[in-house]
């Protein structure tokens, strides 16, 4: 589904990624701010959270709603919930109305989100403020993951690609590109300077001479 900014009446830009939002957000500020700053809104009907964005789980609560789901204990539960995604956080958005529960319980309730439920809290002045935080995090560019993290490999493939990641500045990305230009050690260990270029650019020389040192015994 593709929404137009009625403020601008342009159509919205491909290269945002789109948002998933709860059906109950759809009136919501947020909504229109989002599709001012040219992002694409996807409504479902979502079991955990308001928002998920690159895989991230956001619940936003307003700062009378946060009080209220206090008192009924519904927040906990959602807490909970939140945590099955690896990344997630809680937007507390001020709405400048007065709630019906004592402020040091709202503290309370902050640190113990942070320290028993290790979830991370950002405040947010206004639902304008809070699709800025959302729009930032849709447009981060997600990081390949290093494979030197983990052991525990599942092909000879992902081995090769731990012994290229040893070498100097070079990632998971390139470590891939190499292999599936030279297919095997053996071809990259052999490889010329200019052909390592085309993967590698500048960084080739550096990799050439590593690979091509001599060593006293």
């Amino acid at each position: 589904m593709t929404f137009f900014n009625i403020f601008s009446n342009k159509k919205i830009k491909e290269n945002k990624k789109t948002i998933i939002a709860d059906n109950r957000e759809r009136n919501s500020l947020v909504i229109s701010e989002l599709v001012k700053l040219n992002h694409e809104v996807q409504f479902e009907q979502l079991e955990i959270a308001d928002y998920l964005v690159n895989n991230i789980a956001i619940e936003r609560k307003t700062k009378s709603d946060l009080a209220s789901s206090i008192i009924d204990k519904r927040i906990f539960n959602q807490l909970e919930n939140m945590k099955k995604y690896e990344n997630h956080l809680l937007i507390i958005e001020d709405d400048n109305l007065i709630s019906n529960i004592n402020e040091n319980a709202i503290k309370g309730f902050m640190l113990s989100t942070v320290l028993k439920y290790k979830i991370p809290i950002i405040y947010s002045n206004n639902s304008k403020d809070t699709a800025k935080y959302i729009s930032i995090l849709a447009n981060k560019k997600e990081k390949e993951p290093s494979i030197r993290q983990s052991r525990n490999f599942l092909s000879k493939e992902q081995q090769v690609q731990f012994i290229l990641e040893g070498f100097p500045k070079i990632g998971p990305i390139k470590s891939k590109e190499l292999i599936k230009e030279f297919k095997n050690l053996k071809n990259i260990a052999n490889a010329s300077k200019e052909d390592l270029e085309k993967i590698l650019g500048k960084q080739a020389q550096e990799i050439y001479n590593l690979i091509n040192q001599e060593f006293e015994p």
